[in-house]
């Protein structure tokens, strides 16, 4: 954050480099935090396919929940009801998100389903300007999904993965605000460490039945490993970068992240994409990057 003094502009500029610092290092973190996000979801679909989507999410966001929580100690009983409430949103949210983003992938291409969950945030991001000239991003992403979601000789995936992605992609939008406001209104990382006890608790109605009775040795090691990976890095990594820089750059750099998972997609599950498809992948990216940087004007 941009240091700001009553002095002169000679102070200011004495400043600068470690403003530049931060919003570089927020940059790394950004992306370090979308290719493990894409990575992880691309690794994920041996566990899907053993303890479900709703099973998958449940242990990941249990393991990272309980890694963080011995990690940052929070303060359980000390929050404010306003700490609380944030929490308790952003919680809720994160498991809805995750459960939703796990059953699209394990239904459509990965590259399909993230360019999907991009309509959500990007929609919400243009629709605030009102009728504008800024309604064209989203209509550039949605053609963007429709050339992804051909493969040259017919539709991919089915109609409830695109429902599953498009759940995915409001619970994002979402999210990118929450986590904005609960990183500054706790201390560190124990924002971040109640949601995910509370995406926890959120998910295990749905996911502990199918979850437990397919939970072995390897399967304890490798879901630890997976929850590393997602949620507990990225979302750590995203809420240190959004306290280091504006929303707007934060927007601008998450828009690679189709790109990422279209990449995941083919070196982790073998699911090549035609020119057609890079080309959509590529208009989503540029209609994410737009957007946002539109906004700033």
């Amino acid at each position: 954050m941009e240091d700001r003094t009553s002095d002169g502009s000679g102070v200011l500029a004495m400043k600068a480099p470690a403003a530049s610092g931060g919003l570089a290092a927020g940059a790394l973190m950004c992306l370090m935090s979308m290719s493990s996000i894409q990575f992880g979801a691309a690794l994920s679909s041996s566990a899907i396919a053993t303890y479900g989507p709703a099973g998958a999410s449940w242990l990941r966001l249990a393991f990272a929940a309980l890694i963080l929580a011995v990690a940052v100690r929070p303060r359980i009983f000390s929050y404010t009801r306003e700490q609380w409430t944030s929490a308790l949103v952003l919680g809720t949210t994160t498991a809805l998100m995750t459960m939703s983003f796990f059953a699209a992938i394990e239904r459509i291409p990965l590259g399909l389903a993230v360019a999907i969950d991009f309509l959500g945030p990007l929609s919400v991001a243009t629709i605030g300007y009102g009728l504008s000239r800024r309604l064209l991003w989203p209509l550039i992403a949605a053609l963007g999904v429709l050339a992804l979601a051909h493969d040259g000789e017919g539709w991919v995936g089915n109609i409830q993965g695109i429902l599953f992605a498009c759940g995915a992609g409001t619970g994002w939008a979402i999210y990118i605000v929450l986590t904005k406001k609960i990183g500054a209104s706790f201390k560190g990382l124990e924002g971040l460490s109640m949601s995910l006890m509370v995406a926890a608790l959120v998910a295990t109605p749905f996911g502990f039945a199918g979850a437990v009775p397919a939970l072995d040795s390897y399967g304890l090691i490798e879901m630890a490993g997976l929850a590393v990976l997602v949620p507990l890095l990225p979302y750590t990594l995203e809420l240190i970068a959004l306290r280091r820089m504006p929303t707007t750059s934060f927007g601008i750099l998450m828009s690679l992240e189709p790109a990422i998972a279209a990449l995941a997609g083919f070196a982790i599950l073998t699911q090549p994409m035609t020119l057609l498809q890079m080309a959509g992948t590529a208009l989503v990216v540029a209609a994410s990057a737009g957007a946002t940087f539109s906004a700033k004007q």
